[in-house]
């Protein structure tokens, strides 16, 4: 028998988000492993899990239902869900990183020692570092419905909705990362590049057809979601034990291209534009 070097037979995981896309991939690879899999979404996953319960991360009442739902302790928590441009500021701000750190902090006591979470972020969020006074006053909130508020009155400042809770999951992920340490927990996320999911025309019509179609460069081609999900699965698992607090990027060295100067974007979209 081969050594299981990812450890997942028997774990307990609970993935935010396994209805479509790279949650559907994920929860397909996390049940072939042999975890006991419990799903959260707006809609059901159409993989036969442990169970599935339909949460709302807008809602905070939504939100603690469902963890009383699944109930009992968990040993990795996989947080996919995530809304477009083309929705609401408020709900963008409020389902991709409100919700979410909500959601993941009211799991923390039920997370075992050595047990391990990952959020899917953005390239979008990448810029993380060059924006903290404005994050950290947005994060300081704790309050959803404050936060909410803070974003209405904010929003020329805030800048796009999407690249701001994406920059706030990055930051948030460092932030935990140390204390966390202190009970063997690890906490992680992934910068995906865009992704060939349904999602993709809500990005395109966001950013433009060109712009989007720009960041397929470097791999000549958008990843598939299954590319996204063996990723989280690395992140969560045994293998990565000693890794945390990273935000990494994936996106077939797109972003590693930009950094150095060998891509070089504004022609990249010149191009996709003439295309």
């Amino acid at each position: 028998m081969a050594h299981d070097i990812l450890g997942y037979g028997g774990k307990r995981c609970v993935v935010m988000g396994c209805f479509s896309g790279t949650g559907e991939a994920l929860v397909r690879h996390l049940v072939a492993l042999g975890a006991e899999v419990h799903g959260a979404d707006i809609k059901p996953s159409p993989v036969n899990l442990a169970s599935f319960t339909t949460v709302d991360l807008k809602d905070p009442a939504s939100i603690a239902a469902g963890i009383e739902s699944i109930g009992g302790e968990i040993d990795a928590l996989f947080n996919v869900s995530g809304l477009p441009q083309t929705f609401p500021g408020e709900d963008v701000v409020s389902v991709n990183f409100l919700g979410i750190r909500a959601w993941t902090e009211a799991w923390l006591p039920k997370i075992r020692e050595g047990g391990a979470i990952v959020t899917v972020s953005s390239l979008a969020g990448a810029g993380y570092l060059t924006n903290q006074p404005l994050l950290r006053e947005f994060m300081a909130l704790t309050d959803p419905a404050e936060a909410r508020a803070w974003y209405t009155v904010n929003k020329q400042r805030a800048g796009d909705p999407y690249t701001l809770s994406k920059q706030a999951i990055n930051t948030w992920t460092q932030l935990s990362a140390p204390g966390l340490m202190e009970r063997n927990i690890r906490i992680n996320c992934t910068m995906p590049s865009p992704i060939d999911t349904p999602m993709l025309k809500d990005f395109k019509q966001a950013a433009g057809e060109a712009v989007i179609n720009a960041f397929a460069k470097a791999k000549g081609r958008f990843s598939t979601a299954e590319e996204q999900a063996l990723p989280l699965i690395l992140l969560n698992s045994k293998a990565a034990n000693f890794i945390s607090g990273v935000c990494l990027a994936v996106d077939a060295g797109l972003s590693a291209g930009l950094a150095t100067g060998v891509l070089d974007l504004q022609k990249m979209i010149a191009e996709a534009s003439a295309a």
